[in-house]
């Protein structure tokens, strides 16, 4: 037989197809227009490699080669529009021994993008090595940056800011490169951290950003901030030097500011979550009123905080003063603007983190000065004066005490302190001050103390050593009777537990306004065995209820013996202990048990449910 031709075998004996070559189409996934073909008839593509890319609603799509192959035919050209299913090209499916193109380069591949590039740049000029000659100024002064102050209250790493690449409103008159480099964070820097462990708002104006001026960009920013304040239920800290409205935000499409809700959020804020305000150096204006709202200002000596600065009183035709003449620390430490003084802003940052420490539940750690001291504070001689304050550093934990308003009302005691590591509110009459009467300022002090206490579920310890409200016409003049009703309705209308403490004196009203308006109302009433109570103080009460017959004595000296006689009588009477044995507190106690007493009794109250919500509408500002 001859031998049969090749293409004869072939037709009898076909290659299986799955040894073939594998033709495979390559289709539109989605409809639009193709932009760009990126490969050309003959090239070997690998699987994955972009091959066409198509516009479809001004976003456009790279549409992978499904195998690597050859190309083999290319119908897609730019220009053209496709449907779902199209075919674009096809590939006749082939190893990639031979050489193949390159696959589209990454970012990875070739560096940092050009995106982030411009954004990580224009983030570094919101720094403060951006800027040396404005740090080095600052620290001239002796003052830290509004960066630095910050970078010292947050956790490490703990920061996220908002509205860094904020620059002022003044693009109609000062080109963008000199309002980058002068006005980053449009002079405000906020966000949220942790402090000490727990979750805050917190935010800085910039004093070598126009002064610390409020603009516009940085009032949006103030919104956002005291939102996310209300929804996320955070405290807030506000360090807040500066000189108010910055009135040179000319491209900002407003003509009076008086629409925005800065200070309106903030004030719903109060009684919702902690509010601290912080200021060193100066603070006017808009700045102050922020400052203003918050629970408790801390502020250094060399700051100067008012409602209006210099060129607003000069405006006003009122003079011209230095800015330091004007809310100078001395004057609104005394007037009970500023809670907590400090030397510095280290001082201050720290005191800021203290002062939230008592909003962060109990302490594990804590130990306590020896309670047999206590016994020794208040002196055997009734008329002899001593200091209150040693027994409030005496009952609570050791270095525990935060006293504040310390500068005003020196009449009344208000101070945070801790019990076993419980955060509880002190109120403690001073009788080195008017013998401890409580006056219209007093009365102010601690009542607004009361609702800071209540609003944040912080038990109440009252120390009482009063002879009554402060008496006498002058005394009217600073309409007493409204102020000192304060006590009463605020001691009403109280939910947290307190007790109170008789250390001498507990007389009339003002023993009843250290008790929440009765010695009933407290959880524990209890005094010191030097404790002595009554309607009045006793010279009163003998001198108004034995008027006659003292006047009936035939001279100054029978008439001073009586009324001595009467004096120690009434003393015998109201002395604690007998008191007691009427009920009318609940137990005189060793001074050295008081804290054990205060302990067991504020322990044994319910513990209020977390609340996301107010218990109280406000804190008052004052």
């Amino acid at each position: 037989m001859g031998e049969r031709p090749e293409a004869g075998w072939a037709s009898l004996f076909p290659v299986p197809s799955e040894d073939r070559p594998r033709e495979v189409p390559v289709e539109a996934p989605l409809a639009g227009t193709v932009v760009e073909v990126l490969v050309e008839p003959g090239e070997v593509v690998p699987v994955g490699r972009p091959v066409v890319v198509i516009e479809s609603m001004k976003m456009e799509h790279e549409v992978p080669a499904p195998v690597s192959g050859r190309v083999v035919a290319v119908t897609a050209r730019p220009g053209l529009t496709v449907s779902v299913g199209d075919r674009l090209l096809v590939l006749r499916e082939a190893s990639l021994d031979g050489p193949a193109a390159s696959p589209t380069p990454t970012p990875a591949a070739t560096g940092v993008r050009s995106d982030l590039v411009e954004v990580l740049e224009r983030q570094r000029l919101t720094g403060d090595d951006a800027r040396p000659a404005a740090v080095a100024r600052r620290h001239t002064r002796g003052h830290r940056t509004a960066r630095e102050n910050l970078a010292d209250l947050c956790d490490p790493g703990s920061f996220s800011e908002y509205g860094s690449l904020a620059l002022a409103a003044q693009r109609d008159r000062r080109d963008l490169d000199d309002l980058i480099a002068n006005t980053p964070a449009d002079g405000l820097i906020g966000g949220l951290a942790r402090v000490d462990g727990t979750d805050c708002v917190v935010m800085a104006y910039d004093y070598t950003v126009l002064a610390g001026t409020q603009g516009f960009y940085g009032h949006h920013k103030l919104d956002r901030l005291f939102d996310l304040a209300a929804r996320l239920v955070r405290p807030l800290v506000i360090l807040a030097e500066g000189g108010g409205g910055r009135p040179g935000d000319t491209s900002s499409p407003s003509v009076s500011g008086l629409d925005v809700m800065a200070f309106a959020l903030l004030g719903r804020l109060s009684g919702l979550v902690p509010l601290v305000g912080v200021v060193s150096g100066r603070c006017f204006a808009g700045n102050a009123a922020l400052a203003g709202c918050c629970d408790v200002i801390i502020a250094t000596e060399d700051s100067s905080i008012a409602m209006a600065g210099p060129a607003m009183i000069e405006g006003g035709g009122l003079g011209r003063f230095h800015p330091d003449e004007v809310g100078p620390s001395s004057v609104q430490h005394s007037n009970g603007v500023i809670d907590v003084l400090v030397a510095d802003e280290d001082e201050a940052v720290a005191a800021a983190k203290r002062y939230l420490s008592y909003f962060q539940g109990r302490q594990e750690k804590w130990s306590c000065p020896d309670q047999m001291e206590l016994r020794t504070v208040v002196p055997e001689d009734r008329l002899r004066v001593y200091d209150m304050r040693r027994a409030v550093t005496g009952l609570a934990d050791t270095d525990s005490v935060l006293e504040l308003r310390s500068g005003w009302a020196p009449g009344m005691i208000t101070a945070l302190a801790r019990l076993a590591g419980h955060p509880v509110g002190m109120i403690a009459n001073n009788p080195a001050h008017l013998g401890g009467a409580i006056d219209a300022d007093g009365a102010d002090k601690a009542a607004r103390f009361m609702q800071l206490c209540d609003a944040f579920d912080i038990p109440i310890v009252f120390l009482c050593d009063t002879p009554g409200f402060m008496v006498g016409p002058e005394a009217e003049r600073t309409a007493q009777v409204r102020h000192f009703a304060r006590l009463f309705v605020v001691g009403g209308s109280l939910t947290v537990p307190y007790v109170t403490v008789v250390l001498r004196k507990g007389y009339g009203l003002g023993a009843q306004a250290m008790a929440g308006g009765s010695f009933r109302a407290p959880v524990l009433t209890v005094a010191w065995p030097t404790g002595e109570i009554g309607g009045m103080g006793l010279e009163g009460a003998v001198r108004l209820g034995y008027r006659r017959q003292l006047e009936a004595e035939p001279d100054d000296a029978s008439r001073q013996e009586l009324e001595q006689r009467l004096i120690a009588a009434a003393y015998r009477n109201g002395k604690a202990l007998n008191a007691a044995s009427h009920f009318e507190i609940d137990d005189v106690i060793d001074p050295a048990t008081t804290r054990d007493r205060v302990l067991v009794a504020l322990d044994a109250a319910p513990v209020p449910p977390p609340r996301r919500g107010k218990k109280r509408p406000c804190v008052d500002t004052w």
